[in-house]
């Protein structure tokens, strides 16, 4: 039975969760990192240039639109055509922001790094472990940083689990759910709207077509890996999927629209992460159980952020998760609501503080890829009906 002492510690952590600047304070500093950005579509979401420390320098893609929406957000006119033209004749620029496809990410993370640019990537860092190993060797290698922009990471409800979770509050944090649904209605019926993400403008097929769920999975895991920094060992997997026509006669071979797992830690706890992309419902949340108190993220309109002790007579609680946004983790002009729960600003202005300040951003290759392989095995384990498959490690080299 718990003492009255340690109810009472639990109780703090709760409360001064609500009004304590969680994280590190913005650096005072008049060292301006020069970043370009390439990818014009999820790129543009970004705050770079309200960051005092930060200016766009170039910004490329290979869309003639997308290329007038960089120029026009961050009122940047060293406009280029692709990325390669702008690494060759770019002259100012210490950092590249990677808001391309997916199944591109490390190859164009690759050539940003091995020209010297620390780089940010979009979600996922890689799609294979042929890939995760080459990331983490590039970097081990090269010594620059690289971060990966996982929004889950900076969502209020996550900054206040990885608070709870500091202070103790959870007792032993043993089993999470983690769940990402992206409702894809436009996959169902026939005629497809060309207009939709499946499609480029000249009416090819984009890289959404068909990805398998599990190579998506950042936006489930980054609520474990990002609170705990636990590293998954094994997985089992399941997969689910119609012959609904967006998905069909895809190049990754995958005939899944909806994929769960089952996964096991390197601390023994156990954790169910769901990716669906044929669902009924959108979201991106968690729920955190703990031997001394649960966390329930909020569920669209069905619950709002809950919190639950073991104490006895205790009943569920409702919190208000605090507006981190406000706090001085961010610099003045970036205290404002942004995309993805609010996200954007912190992991604008993470990369940019860790350049300024010479340190690894909180979502370094390490953390980016324990976000990221065991969503690669776990879809390896669902075309094997489940089979429970080891997760390699991809964790810091003693050398390095």
């Amino acid at each position: 039975m718990r003492t009255r002492r340690e109810f009472l510690v639990a109780c703090v952590a709760v409360s001064s969760c609500a009004s304590a600047n969680v994280g590190r304070p913005a650096p005072q500093s008049d060292r301006r990192i020069r970043i370009g950005v390439v990818g014009g579509g999820f790129g543009a979401s970004f705050l770079w240039h309200e960051h005092p420390n930060c200016v766009v320098t170039a910004v490329s893609d290979l869309r003639a639109d997308r290329r007038d929406i960089l120029r026009d957000r961050f009122r940047c006119n060293s406009v280029y055509l692709s990325l390669e033209e702008m690494l060759r004749r770019a002259r100012d620029l210490d950092a590249v922001a990677v808001f391309t496809g997916a199944p591109d990410h490390y190859r164009h993370v690759e050539m940003c790094m091995n020209r010297g640019f620390h780089v940010i990537s979009a979600v996922p860092a890689v799609m294979t472990l042929e890939e995760a190993n080459k990331l983490k060797h590039l970097k081990e290698s090269t010594g620059l940083r690289y971060m990966m922009a996982e929004t889950s990471y900076y969502r209020g409800p996550t900054i206040y689990a990885r608070e709870l979770y500091r202070q103790g509050a959870f007792g032993e944090l043993f089993y999470t759910e983690l769940e990402y649904y992206h409702d894809g209605g436009e996959r169902r019926e026939l005629p497809l709207d060309r207009k939709s993400r499946l499609y480029e403008p000249d009416g090819s097929r984009s890289w959404r077509w068909g990805l398998p769920p599990m190579n998506y999975p950042t936006h489930s895991l980054g609520f474990l890996v990002g609170v705990t920094r636990e590293r998954i060992t094994r997985v089992s997997c399941l997969g689910w999927g119609p012959d609904e026509p967006g998905r069909l006669d895809n190049v990754y071979r995958n005939p899944f629209s909806s994929q769960s797992s089952i996964m096991q830690t390197d601390r023994g706890h156990i954790s169910r992460c769901n990716v669906f992309w044929l669902v009924a419902g959108i979201a991106e949340r968690a729920q955190w159980f703990g031997s001394k108190g649960t966390l329930y993220m909020e569920n669209m309109d069905v619950h709002p952020d809950t919190w639950r002790s073991n104490e006895l007579r205790a009943s569920m609680k409702r919190i208000t998760v605090p507006d981190y946004w406000n706090s001085n983790m961010l610099p003045v002009a970036m205290r404002h609501q942004s995309g993805h729960g609010n996200s954007h600003t912190f992991l604008t202005a993470e990369f940019i503080n860790a350049l300024v300040e010479n340190r690894e951003p909180a979502v370094d290759v390490y953390e980016a890829l324990a976000m990221t392989v065991p969503g690669i095995v776990a879809h390896q384990s669902s075309l094997r009906n489940g089979e429970q498959l080891a997760v390699p490690s991809f964790d810091k080299s003693p050398s390095a």
